[in-house]
């Protein structure tokens, strides 16, 4: 069948000069670590710790890492051998079909694109906290959504759109920007461990277990957006100096300083007040107002407020690459691979990104949260059953990293993403199938007619018909 159709490997390599690969393996790292470490730790741990799962929200959070560890050594073959700037939707194409890959994309676009949003209304929330310390207070019309008394997020929708400019500069520029902001997030959440640590009460852990053991992997499911964002990486490869050594290192390496950074913070943040506080979306700087170390939160503060911009840069960046990767195999409109005097895609940036903004001045956090996870999971499954067609496809290539174990791993990987998808509540799948047949209209309405490899065949088929 035509809509199974894959592409070449050849045909899907990034010929980038070699002026423009500028990434090294640090700059990779701390681009992986920066579009991980973000609304997760900062804002999702709090409030998956009030309503899911209290203070065992550490043990989700491992069980996240776990099932994320197993998808990342599926990325790092396909990654390092496809250099692609497509990521999850090019290893998709090369290997399970078009309508798969078509799919793959969309969906990492749509999470990514509630990723940011979701990252977006977080930031907001902490530079209000921010202000707070200096007796500055906005007016709620402006700083909350609809739902919660406001009438739009504002703060939420500046910092996207100041993102966006920062991207439009170029990689080589915005890499400088992206690394401060990621070692400025790191460094602000060990001064929260470092002081936090000392206000922790054990009784505050009890029960540890208020949800049961359901609560403990419905927060996993829900945590493990915490996790997402191996495909930013991916997606930077044509940009690496040498991605066959860079790419793995980069996703395993930051894979486990996040995970070892999330446990840490999230044993922490429930140790100080009940899980029942932590319903806010300014976590770490709200427990520390709460133990009278209100100047610490105002450096958490301002310190989050640097730091989570480099997650929206990540999904920005990620998103625009994989839409004009899209776009230049025709499945999507041509416009949106047109890109700047910088190499960057201009209209797919400045699309996806003013989306966002319009999401995080308007939507809920916690929804499109679980949203993007169901969407992420999805995708990432269908990943690791790619490294096992890909094998088979590509039997001769010697490949620098070679995820072990296959086919177990890959395996094990596609069950622990149906596993936490399931763990989902109803409402979120509802709306996930919603889309999903959406998307598949769109593919059969105008991808399938307009792919580049449906109009290579035909120009074949032609030739053969003058020669006869």
């Amino acid at each position: 069948m035509d809509i199974f159709r894959t592409q070449k490997m050849s045909s899907v390599l990034n010929h980038i000069g070699e002026n423009e690969k500028t990434l090294s393996i640090l700059d990779l790292t701390l681009m992986s670590i920066g579009s991980v470490i973000g609304t997760g730790v900062m804002v999702l741990t709090g409030i998956v710790a009030a309503t899911e799962a209290g203070p065992s929200v550490a043990i989700s959070f491992v069980i996240g890492a776990i099932a994320a560890m197993v998808i990342v050594l599926c990325y790092s073959e396909l990654s390092s051998n496809i250099p692609s700037s497509g990521g999850s939707y090019t290893f998709t194409y090369v290997t399970l079909g078009e309508i798969l890959a078509y799919v793959s994309g969309l969906c990492i676009v749509i999470a990514y694109l509630l990723s940011m949003a979701t990252v977006a209304s977080g930031w907001g929330a902490y530079l209000t906290s921010f202000l707070d310390v200096f007796n500055i207070y906005l007016p709620k019309a402006i700083t909350a959504i609809p739902s919660q008394g406001g009438f739009v997020n504002l703060p939420a929708m500046f910092s996207v759109v100041m993102i966006l400019f920062i991207i439009s500069a170029g990689t080589k520029d915005s890499k400088k920007f992206n690394n401060a902001m990621v070692i400025t997030k790191i460094v602000v959440i060990f001064i929260f461990l470092l002081v936090g640590v000392f206000y922790v009460k054990k009784t505050n852990y009890e029960p540890f277990l208020p949800y049961g053991t359901s609560g403990v992997f419905t927060g996993a499911a829900s945590v493990f957006f915490a996790y997402c964002g191996f495909d930013a990486t991916a997606s930077a490869a044509p940009y690496v100096k040498n991605p066959k050594k860079a790419l793995p290192i980069g996703l395993i390496s930051s894979l486990a300083v996040c995970a070892a950074i999330y446990v840490g913070v999230s044993l922490v943040l429930t140790g100080i007040t009940s899980y029942k506080n932590l319903n806010v979306p300014d976590a770490l700087s709200y427990t520390l107002k709460l133990v009278g170390r209100s100047n610490v939160s105002m450096i958490v503060s301002l310190g989050t407020i640097i730091g989570i911009l480099a997650v929206i840069f990540a999904s920005n960046f990620a998103t625009s690459q994989i839409m004009s990767t899209m776009s230049r195999d025709g499945l999507l409109p041509k416009v949106f691979s047109k890109k700047n005097k910088k190499d960057v895609p201009i209209v797919s940036l400045w699309s996806v990104g003013l989306v966002g903004a319009v999401l995080a001045g308007f939507c809920n956090l916690k929804d499109l949260a679980n949203f993007a996870s169901i969407a992420f999971l999805l995708v990432y499954g269908m990943v690791s059953i790619s490294v096992i067609v890909f094998r088979k496809k590509y039997p001769d290539i010697k490949r620098s990293f070679k995820t072990p174990l296959v086919p177990f791993v890959p395996i094990l990987g596609a069950g622990c993403c149906l596993f936490l998808m399931f763990n989902l509540k109803l409402n979120t799948w509802i709306v996930f199938i919603i889309v999903l047949c959406f998307i598949l209209i769109s593919y059969f309405l105008y991808g399938k007619k307009h792919s580049i490899i449906k109009e290579n065949d035909t120009l074949k088929e032609a030739k053969k018909d003058e020669q006869n």
